[in-house]
């Protein structure tokens, strides 16, 4: 209990306290690698979105494409659709006209044929000739007919196909241009993780600044009461709980208890507010360690001698 207690740093120390400014910085990395977390799984989201976007954009190009040939199919039917119509009118007109020159000319019906025939062959030739006629007009009329029924079938189903071709199109225009909407949110969000990890850091660095300044403090002649001690300081980075039970964290300090009583609080030139809360194999006598959040931390503190002042 006592070992906890001497964790909670005094109040008069302040909020601008070493141990403070550390600790402040501890929580904004870790603040910055929940934020990390999330600028991932944003940026997989954005990769999954470009990628449905991408296939609906080909879809799109290819709906639209679709919608024209239907399109132009239509307008070539409509055009085949008109020469019918135009040729049946123009066999009707010409049946109409054939039969009356028949009429107002010669006999129009096969026994005025015989009848009128000079001979045999004469009416053989009249009667063929007058089936002849009416064939080739009677077929020119079936024909133009038949067209004509088959074109406006084909019309009419063109019509239906294009108007569903372009409900398609709509509808993947429409999907394009909402996953565009969602790319672009993606983005700004994306965006605003990254700065407010670069704000983090850069305020991770002045805390960093800040709390190098005050610990070199009592080196530079500041008298903060109690005694005084020489030691060799080295610094680790391990996760995990002390030999006394409790979580490591910044200010943590391994010493040999029959140095430095487990507790005791104390101050340390370029590294700031500590207490006496963990042992180790290889910390014996006038030597301590110190534990800084990262590797690299922990290196470029490496071992050096420092005068410690125990409170």
């Amino acid at each position: 209990m006592a070992i906890l207690a001497a964790l909670q740093l005094p109040a008069a120390i302040g909020a601008g306290s070493p141990s403070k400014l550390h600790g402040r910085a501890q929580e904004l990395r870790n603040e910055n690698s929940a934020l990390a977390g999330q600028a991932r799984a944003t940026w997989l989201s954005s990769v999954t979105l470009s990628t449905r976007l991408e296939q609906t954009r080909t879809a799109l190009v290819r709906f639209r494409a679709r919608a024209e040939e239907i399109s132009a199919q239509r307008a070539d039917a409509e055009q085949s659709l008109r020469l019918a119509r135009r040729t049946l009118k123009v066999s009707q007109r010409r049946l109409a006209e054939r039969l009356r020159l028949l009429y107002e000319q010669g006999p129009t019906d096969p026994m005025s044929v015989l009848v009128g025939a000079s001979s045999i062959d004469e009416a053989i030739s009249g009667i063929e000739n007058l089936h002849r006629i009416a064939g080739l007009d009677r077929q020119v009329i079936d024909a133009a007919k038949d067209a004509r029924a088959r074109l406006l079938a084909a019309t009419r189903r063109l019509a239906t196909e294009e108007a569903r071709a372009r409900e398609t199109a709509d509808a993947s225009a429409a999907t394009v241009a909402a996953l565009e909407a969602a790319q672009r949110q993606q983005a700004a969000a994306l965006a605003s993780l990254h700065a407010q990890r670069d704000a983090n850091s850069s305020e991770i660095s002045t805390l960093e600044t800040r709390a190098r300044e005050l610990a070199a403090a009592p080196a530079a002649g500041t008298s903060l009461g109690g005694r005084t001690l020489t030691v060799v300081a080295t610094g680790y980075s391990l996760a995990g709980y002390t030999s006394t039970g409790v979580p490591v964290g910044y200010g943590i300090v391994a010493v040999d208890p029959s140095v430095i009583a487990l507790g005791t609080r104390m101050t340390i030139p370029g590294y700031g507010e500590g207490v006496a809360a963990d042992t180790g194999g290889a910390v014996a006598g006038a030597h301590v360690d110190l534990w800084f959040p990262t590797e690299a931390e922990a290196l470029a503190w490496g071992s050096r001698t420092v005068t410690v002042t125990l409170h």
